[in-house]
């Protein structure tokens, strides 16, 4: 059964906001972090990076996989963060527009990298990244039963 330490949870957490997705090796409890090939295409693997693809690919019961949130998830997230925390009507209704703009989530951090709440919804999406990943451990266990 997997379990994760809160300083493992919040270095995947970390890992996954970079844009990264993570494997959790479970015989050496180790923390492996990759480019998401969906976000860098056209990045070469180190051969570091092949060998831990490889091992991954040879023993798949042997590492738990930990990716980042789905598009629609996120933007759900941010019209949440709206709802419940942003007090002025007018900075709520700027961010409520951005998301209904291609570059939802570059315009909507983009107005709050100018506000107050910058370091309000950066604690509260790594708050909800730490309860994706909690999720992520519940599915990896149940899928081992």
């Amino acid at each position: 059964m997997l379990s994760l330490t809160e300083k493992e949870v919040d270095l995947i957490a970390t890992q996954l906001l970079k844009g990264n997705v993570c494997f959790y090796q479970v015989d050496k409890k180790k923390i492996h972090h990759l480019p998401d090939d969906e976000d860098h295409f056209n990045y070469d693997l180190t051969p570091e990076e092949e060998d831990i693809l490889d091992e991954i690919e040879d023993q798949p019961d042997n590492f738990a996989e930990f990716t980042r949130l789905e598009p629609s998830q996120e933007h759900q997230l941010m019209q949440d963060f709206v709802d419940r925390r942003v007090k002025e009507r007018t900075l709520a209704e700027d961010l409520v527009s951005a998301l209904s703009n291609p570059k939802a989530t570059t315009a909507f951090r983009f107005l709050l990298d100018g506000s107050k709440y910058k370091e309000e919804w950066a604690e509260f999406l790594r708050g909800k990244y730490h309860d994706w990943i909690k999720e992520q451990v519940d599915a990896f266990n149940y899928a081992e039963d």
